[in-house]
């Protein structure tokens, strides 16, 4: 069978096959450069949400990435540990402090994004905007069509 002759699911399927290891080279390499700024890739997942939303709760970020409460909440503590991150009063909720960035958690997430971007330079050479487009679209909306099925 060709290309033109699969199904889109079948297609699907080695998406899936390449995101995994493309995931997890990635956060070997993150975990391998992290050492500079003491980050792992969970804290390094924390720090990059609060520095693109701004402040938010523990189960704000567990939603936002699809992770349980308990791992943000050991992220945030090492964050915390780390002087990363701060923890303020929450106006909406009492008991569930709003965690925001410290200049120091915004230094450590910009560094390590900006090495993250050089490599991607490197690794993206020779793609379009548009394949590029078209790969955020398609993932985009595999994950939206995932998480209304976590829903159901």
């Amino acid at each position: 069978m060709n290309e033109k002759d699969s199904e889109p699911a079948d297609r699907l399927s080695e998406v899936f096959d390449l995101v995994g290891p493309l995931y997890r080279r990635a956060y070997r390499q993150v975990e391998q450069d992290a050492p500079i700024e003491g980050l792992s890739v969970g804290v390094r997942a924390v720090l990059n949400l609060l520095l693109r939303h701004g402040p938010m709760t523990v189960p704000q970020m567990g939603r936002a990435q699809a992770l349980s409460r308990q791992f943000v909440q050991r992220m945030i503590n090492d964050a915390a540990a780390r002087g990363l991150v701060e923890f303020a009063p929450n106006p909406a909720h009492k008991r569930s402090s709003l965690i925001r960035l410290t200049e120091e958690g915004r230094a450590a997430i910009t560094t390590v994004i900006d090495r993250e971007r050089a490599v991607l330079r490197q690794v993206g050479e020779g793609l379009t905007d548009t394949e590029v487009d078209a790969c955020v679209r398609v993932l985009s909306r595999l994950l939206r069509h995932l998480d209304a099925i976590d829903m159901d």
